[in-house]
């Protein structure tokens, strides 16, 4: 049986024989996986995870870097990603197919046995979510390091530096009957924003741990994809409220720029991608983030959020500060304080 998803704006399938690697898809899924199967011609990323542990074949390949050689619109990748994991990735038509063969060092053993969780998301990167990213790239997307979702009828898009809060914003809003797209890493040709499916990170999870004092857990629910109608650039605070004032366009652009591609999840992205394009001639060679990033910046209002110290602000009340004056009940409830009203009286 295998695994299918969508994500970053794609359907993806995975197949194992082994059942380490049907779990491993099943977790990367976070609970999302498509409730009826697709048929194959509709599948736009195939992967399976080989039990062979040999080399790839060379024979016929040209050398394209070092750890990749290609063949027409094939390429070998030697340790993709530093996972221990080689790739073999194959475009035709309208279907990218990957085969992995899972041929680890003693250096990727022994980061096996030290960090289990690293070596697990460098595995979920190089062979489920790069290979979905890249083939979105070719269909027109680029990825941003934002967070999305649709609260309260509002579809907001969250930019900021790892940290700041996004995560837990969103898992909030998913506590009030908001609707996540992602609290990590989305795909957007600037208009519509495709979220990149991986489980939620909270810090009351009960799955696997990871960074930050964080664990993993499945998405309740999910929707795929929001046109934004607002954006909020999120800074960290000292005071005991939140504040939240207009934003000018060039801010927002710098913000989701330079959070994307200081993203460490996005690190080793930028190569495997180069990579493909040089060697199956398909999609850029480096995505249009910045062009991308300022379609969404001016289509859409935007908006700075200076978070307060003491966490507690709810999404919906953000949204609806930023979207217009919130009830005084609201404010009061919530933390967020209409500074701009404060302004108005005083004037």
């Amino acid at each position: 049986m295998s695994v299918q998803c969508r994500t970053a704006g794609v359907t993806v399938q995975v197949e194992s024989e082994n059942p380490q690697w049907r779990a491993f898809a099943m977790e990367a899924c976070a609970g999302q996986q498509l409730e009826h199967q697709v048929a194959e011609e509709n599948v736009d990323v195939m992967i399976l995870v080989a039990d062979s542990t040999r080399p790839f074949d060379r024979s016929g390949y040209s050398p394209l870097t070092r750890g990749a050689w290609s063949k027409g619109k094939t390429v070998l990748l030697e340790d993709a990603c530093g996972s221990g994991a080689d790739l073999l990735i194959a475009v035709g038509g309208d279907v990218v197919r990957v085969i992995a063969r899972i041929r680890p060092t003693w250096r990727h053993k022994g980061l096996g046995v030290l960090d289990r969780s690293r070596q697990v998301l460098l595995h979920r990167a190089a062979i489920i979510q790069y290979p979905a990213l890249w083939w979105a790239g070719v269909r027109g997307m680029a990825p941003l390091h934002v967070s999305a979702a649709r609260v309260g009828g509002t579809a907001l898009l969250l930019a900021g530096p790892g940290g700041v809060g996004k995560s837990t914003l969103i898992n909030g809003a998913l506590a009030s009957h908001g609707l996540p797209v992602s609290d990590n890493l989305c795909v957007t040709d600037g208009t519509v924003v495709h979220g990149l499916l991986e489980p939620a990170r909270r810090e009351q999870g009960a799955g696997r741990r990871m960074p930050h004092g964080r664990r993993e857990s499945p998405w309740a629910t999910r929707i795929e994809s929001v046109r934004p109608d607002h954006v909020l650039v999120l800074r960290l605070g000292s005071g005991p409220t939140a504040l939240v004032r207009p934003v000018d366009t060039e801010v927002v652009v710098r913000e989701m720029v330079g959070g994307t591609y200081a993203a460490g999840e996005l690190r080793r992205y930028w190569a495997f991608a180069a990579t493909l394009a040089l060697g199956t001639g398909c999609g850029p060679a480096h995505a249009s983030v910045e062009a991308a990033a300022r379609r969404l910046a001016d289509g859409i209002p935007a908006s700075e959020v200076v978070l307060p110290a003491v966490p507690g602000t709810t999404l919906a009340a953000l949204a609806e500060q930023a979207m217009g004056a919130p009830r005084p009940d609201t404010a009061a409830a919530t933390g967020v304080h209409d500074h701009a009203r404060d302004l108005r009286s005083a004037s």
